[in-house]
């Protein structure tokens, strides 16, 4: 490693006593996202209240407002003018940063933009799949180009409109494909008819978090077949939302009662959501854990075991650089199946979390589509983040837990919660 990357290492507390804390989570990226697109093509203004401010929602929200739909991120509260339908006759450039949100789900919106939107972002943007959004949007009639047709940068050549209609794609890379697709179409003039034709789509969570998104306002969507999706032209009702806690986010803090033998609180935890994170409460009573849901929150207590788990984790990938972590200090083997997908993330997070979990003396397997963990000692070391906030987030839980682990670019977990490292140091007794 450089001496630039060397001043990047952060070490990771361990904690010496049981942690016995309450955890304020910001609101959740994925809804965050999933509300501003709304918001910006809705029939009148908005608010997105308890929006999470970090990397990716900032550039969605400039990006919204680039296209015509101005977001005032002023506040808490992120106030939205519609602008995109009907506006936006000058060419403009969109940057996606490592968002997959943003880099999927504004060019369906760009769309309707009369004018040239530019897309791109980030180095490692440009490797993550485009492909199957791109292609949708051509088979509607959209004209978009660039020097790699199912990648980043890529130009949207918006009419002001776009017909709609059936669409057949794969989205077994990824579930952002159906939701950004989803997300517009209720302003197309036929609406769309989405149809998923491939292996299973990971992450169903989400597309189900979109259609609950899109069906409390107003929109008519018809999910009653497996693989189709089908949503019906019509307005987009405005409205005041607030976001929810980001329960993935949830994962480190709730696993520090188990490393620790402590007891960890999250406030505000919702009865019933659609977010992926809240498998985290089966998981983590099968991994050994307490798990308490009641009107102050979610609590997890550790009860000095920390068992391994054999886990089909496809909906929920977002979860596995976590649970992989953990399952490095299991005193029983686990195995996580089911998030080949995962490679396409932020980095190739299978590959990244084999090689820095073995760097540490965890005795890995990686597998195509997961990875199988076996009781090892573990060591101090440098683990690597590859600029992804989820392999972050394990460094630090195997640092609670490992003496003397150095986490390399801790900030880049400001992507869905700015402050992170300051918060996580601040649960230790010092």
């Amino acid at each position: 490693m450089d001496r630039a990357a060397e001043t990047e290492l952060w070490s990771a507390p361990r904690a010496l006593e049981p942690v016995r804390a309450r955890v304020e989570l910001p609101g959740s990226k994925s809804l965050t996202n999933r509300e501003l697109v709304l918001a910006a093509l809705a029939n009148g203004p908005g608010e997105v209240r308890r929006a999470l401010r970090s990397r990716d929602t900032e550039l969605m929200a400039a990006a919204l407002t680039t296209l015509g739909s101005p977001v005032d991120t002023s506040g808490a509260d992120w106030a939205v003018r519609p602008g995109i339908i009907g506006g936006q006759a000058v060419p403009a450039a969109v940057d996606c940063g490592l968002a997959g949100t943003v880099m999927r789900f504004v060019p369906p919106v760009a769309a309707l933009c009369a004018a040239d939107v530019a897309f791109d972002g980030d180095p490692h943007a440009r490797t993550r799949p485009m492909g199957e959004v791109l292609t949708a949007l051509r088979s509607l009639g959209v004209d978009v180009g660039g020097p790699d047709g199912d990648r980043l940068p890529f130009t949207v050549h918006g009419t002001g409109a776009v017909r709609g209609g059936t669409v057949v794609i794969d989205a077994s890379a990824s579930s952002q494909f159906v939701s950004a697709l989803l997300l517009a179409a209720p302003a197309y003039e036929e609406g769309i008819d989405v149809r998923h034709d491939g292996k299973p789509v990971p992450s169903l969570p989400h597309i189900e978090m979109t259609v609950a998104c899109l069906r409390a306002r107003g929109v008519e969507v018809d999910d009653s077949d497996a693989n189709r999706w089908q949503v019906a032209p019509g307005p987009i009702a405005a409205r005041d939302v607030a976001i929810e806690p980001d329960l993935s986010n949830a994962a480190p803090f709730l696993m520090l009662a188990l490393t620790s033998g402590g007891s960890v609180t999250v406030p505000g935890w919702p009865s019933s959501t659609t977010q992926a994170g809240d498998a985290l409460r089966d998981i983590l009573a099968r991994m050994g854990a307490e798990v308490i849901l009641d009107e102050d929150g979610l609590t997890v207590t550790g009860t000095g075991t920390i068992s391994g788990i054999d886990a089909d984790l496809h909906d929920v990938g977002e979860l596995a650089p976590a649970i992989a972590a953990l399952a490095a200090l299991a005193d029983s083997p686990s195995h996580l199946r089911g998030i080949a997908h995962i490679r396409g993330h932020e980095t190739d997070r299978l590959a990244a979390l084999a090689t820095e979990l073995t760097g540490l003396g965890a005795a890995v397997t990686e597998h195509d589509d997961g990875l199988s963990l076996a009781p090892a000692p573990l060591h101090g070391g440098v683990f690597r983040t590859y600029a992804d906030h989820r392999m972050a987030h394990a460094g630090v839980i195997v640092g609670s837990a490992v003496d003397d682990v150095q986490v390399e670019d801790i900030t880049t977990t400001s992507k869905t919660f700015p402050g992170f490292e300051h918060v996580w140091a601040g649960l230790f007794p010092r």
